[in-house]
């Protein structure tokens, strides 16, 4: 959008595809370095502070809660006051900060605690190496909590939806970055974890923290071509404001005519450039907000007690996505496993590619990663051309629809993954391994890449769906909380896959040690069955979801479409956007 006296918060003419390079590079190193640190992390937890199988698991599902947690707040104070740019700059360094630490504590030896020794009991991390350990991985969870909502909306921003040249490069967008940012992971789970397993654990955190250092420096380099918009306060302060008003005039009678509600162009004008929401029928109780009475002054509104309808609907908006949002809460929960006992079944099985090469077992989610990255390009590229045939949209299929696909395909990734589970334990058994945890059942690994490659399918459907969902469907100055909303989504599922593994491993211990999921010996256990319930938590989810979907409606804006000339003309039209 151009600048003009009607659009004093835009920075001038920027942004565009000239930004992607700095955009997509910055993304590249950032996940080189975040995925450097996670993939594998599992094994240093037990390999280097001899922490037990289900505990290091907990911390893992812990730590990747709260860094999904933290976006609320980066959010927060990316649309209130600070901005996209100078928030994701000021998370990198502190992200960054932790890298750091975390990377020194694994080079000195005296923050560690010594190596085992064959069968003998290991010595766990003092709580002093522990110490470092969370301080550490608080400090990431914070840095991420200022780049995961902004990075992605910040590089949608830089496309200009009312100008009619850029209207299909917001959605293709999502497509690219997420495939950009699989490439990134690719790298990350074959070269980084080969070295943390065979050259040392001091470069291989050493490599994704100058990776991260990188790409600080290549995103402040790009500043000048960025096209910022300015934050205009905070987005919760709004939606209390309309829910305060209505609350306040919640006794006033029902009957009122919509045309009659308020509106003032000039109070909404620096959250509505993209175009006003237009009054809709549902949480009618919310409209009163906006119902004008005697004691409000409709020249300067007092926002605790008058609300616009555009503000209304922001609040109407956030509801209504609510429960599509909280479907995605239990896919994640099921994804989780892959860095932790799926990783865990890697390790004991014939991971042997050749004579002299071993496949690291934090390296086999690159299955995972070349699924989503294959189905990516193939529904870019191919299906949805083929889609746009049947639906008419520029899109191929809605963005809901891409959503239950991937909740399909997930249900079939866990149960998949109970059948191979049952068939690794069968050999143990056969070969009488099953007493023995650090031997090597000869079985092949690329029996996993099944449950690898479906929930990587099941990612490229279901999680840019969700991206999509949630930057179309928030109102356009929450662009930032709506990628907070995402990630909140992901850090309950880390969380819920923290309380299952708590609950199945309590109520499933017998008197003799058996046990679902046991601490130090996988073959005696029955992770098959633990597939299996969150197979079925999955299918209630997919009920659910289906349900939430067929009732969801789909927010109406008033689009101001000045054309190709730019006219200062503005022509309304009605448009719903899927």
């Amino acid at each position: 959008m151009e600048q003009n006296g009607n659009y004093p918060h835009r920075r001038g003419k920027k942004g565009g595809l000239v930004t992607m390079p700095f955009i997509f590079a910055n993304e590249i190193s950032e996940k080189l370095a975040v995925v450097g640190f996670n993939t594998n992390m599992i094994s240093y937890l037990t390999t280097q502070l001899n922490m037990p199988l289900t505990k290091a698991a907990n911390t893992l599902t812990n730590f990747g809660g709260t860094s999904s947690l933290t976006p609320l707040l980066g959010a927060f104070i990316s649309d209130s006051f600070a901005g996209k740019f100078m928030t994701i700059a000021a998370a990198s360094i502190i992200y960054q900060i932790g890298m750091i630490s975390l990377t020194v504590s694994a080079v000195l030896p005296q923050l560690r605690p010594p190596p085992c020794k064959g069968e003998e009991i290991c010595k766990e991390a003092s709580a002093g190496q522990l110490a470092i350990l969370y301080i550490s991985l608080l400090l990431g969870a914070i840095g991420s909590g200022g780049i995961r909502p902004c990075v992605v909306a910040f590089g949608a921003d830089q496309f200009d939806e009312s100008d009619p040249k850029q209207t299909t490069r917001t959605w293709r967008y999502f497509n690219w970055y997420y495939f950009v940012m699989g490439i990134s992971i690719l790298v990350a789970v074959t070269v980084l974890v080969y070295i943390q397993d065979n050259v040392g654990w001091g470069w291989g955190l050493a490599i994704p923290t100058i990776a991260m250092f990188i790409s600080i420096i290549t995103f402040i380099a790009g500043y000048p071509l960025y096209r910022n918009l300015n934050p205009e306060g905070s987005p919760f302060t709004r939606l209390i404001k309309v829910a305060v008003s209505a609350f306040r005039k919640r006794k006033l009678p029902n009957e009122y005519n919509s045309k009659m509600l308020y509106q003032n162009d000039e109070v909404d004008a620096p959250i509505s450039l993209g175009g006003k929401l237009i009054h809709s029928e549902q949480f009618k109780f919310l409209d009163k907000a906006a119902i004008v009475t005697e004691e409000d002054d409709m020249k300067t509104p007092n926002l605790w007690r008058l609300s616009t309808i555009h503000r209304v609907e922001e609040l109407k908006s956030i509801i209504r996505m609510g429960p599509i949002w909280a479907s995605g809460i239990i896919l994640i929960t099921a994804y989780a496993q892959q860095s932790t006992f799926s990783l865990q079944q890697a390790k004991t099985m014939d991971r042997q590619l050749t004579k002299s090469f071993q496949i690291p077992a934090g390296s086999m989610s690159v299955f995972t990663i070349l699924s989503m990255l294959t189905t990516t390009a193939l529904y870019d590229r191919v299906l949805i051309r083929v889609a746009r045939r049947f639906t008419g949209l520029n899109r191929g299929i809605s963005f809901l629809h891409r959503m239950g696909i991937g909740f399909v395909i997930s249900i079939y990734a866990t149960l998949v993954a109970g059948f191979i589970e049952m068939k690794r334990k069968k050999v143990a058994m056969d070969h009488g391994l099953t007493e023995h945890s650090h031997e090597i059942i000869p079985i092949s690994v690329f029996w996993l890449v099944p449950q690898y490659s479906l929930h990587g399918i099941a990612e490229a459907f279901m999680s840019i769906g969700h991206l999509e969902f949630f930057y179309d469907q928030a109102p356009e100055s929450m662009t930032s909380t709506a990628m907070a909303l995402f990630w909140t989504s992901i850090s309950l599922g880390n969380y819920c896959s923290t309380l299952l593994v708590a609950l199945v491993h309590k109520f499933t211990a017998g008197p003799n040690g058996s046990n679902w999921l046991p601490d130090n010996n996988l073959n005696k256990g029955k992770l098959d069955y633990f597939y299996w319930l969150i197979t079925l938590l999955q299918f209630i989810n997919l009920i659910y979801y289906l349900i939430c979907a067929k009732m969801y409606t789909y927010k109406q804006i008033q689009v101001y479409d000045k054309g190709d000339n730019s006219s200062e003309d503005i022509q309304i039209e009605l448009g719903t956007r899927v």
